[in-house]
């Protein structure tokens, strides 16, 4: 089964827990050109008032200055792998059980379906997790 792996920079801010606080965050993003394949956006339960977005790509001068100003960091804490391929039944449990095989603990998985194809970001606490995962990934 051939897929399609890449290791990507998530970028992290916090948000205002009110109506138009993240739709600020992407437009300051869009302005600069950023094409984001990854949005993710939560309210942070223990801060309230307050949530958390996740993005990505960010790249280029004008798209990182943007980031930085709308309050985007480039997130140390988290690694991450985007995952593309053919989608097929059972594809979730057969990456993730193949990842459990390998004793990889996950920190974060988000996977969505367009037409015949799936994306599946996995988030991984260290680079030498996230390296691990690719190779397993790539003999699937």
């Amino acid at each position: 089964m051939a897929m399609k792996l890449s290791r990507i920079d998530v970028w992290v801010a916090a948000v205002l827990d009110r109506p138009g606080a993240l739709a600020q965050k992407l437009h300051a993003l869009a302005e600069a050109g950023a094409s984001l394949d990854f949005v993710l956006a939560r309210r942070a339960p223990e801060k309230p008032g307050k949530g958390v977005v996740f993005a990505a790509p960010i790249g280029g001068r004008r798209q990182l200055a943007a980031a930085r100003k709308a309050g985007f960091r480039k997130s140390r804490s988290l690694c991450a792998i985007r995952v593309e391929g053919a989608d097929r039944p059972g594809m979730g449990a057969r990456l993730t059980e193949a990842l459990a095989a390998a004793g990889i603990n996950l920190r974060g998985l988000s996977a969505g379906v367009v037409s015949k194809r799936f994306v599946m970001h996995l988030a991984l606490d260290k680079a030498a997790d996230a390296a691990k995962a690719t190779r397993i990934l790539k003999k699937l």
